[in-house]
């Protein structure tokens, strides 16, 4: 029976040599996919920039404090 190793997920990206933690990435990701979709329904960039900064900065604490959970 043969065992195939699961493959987990990169906690890593390089980007121009540097590495970058994946839940910084996710966060930006978020942030920014909050930003534009909140702007198209609410009209307001003001509202769309303060919620999304909330959200990503969200995601960004919770991902360290993860990410040294497991350190």
């Amino acid at each position: 029976m043969a065992v195939v190793p699961l493959q987990t997920r990169p906690t890593a990206v390089d980007i121009a040599g540097s590495a970058w933690p994946m839940y910084k990435l996710e966060a930006i990701a978020l942030g920014l996919v909050i930003c534009l979709v909140l702007a198209l329904i609410t009209g307001s960039l003001q509202v769309a920039v303060l919620v999304a900064a909330g959200v990503g900065t969200g995601r960004w604490v919770i991902g360290r404090v993860g990410a040294r959970g497991t350190a």
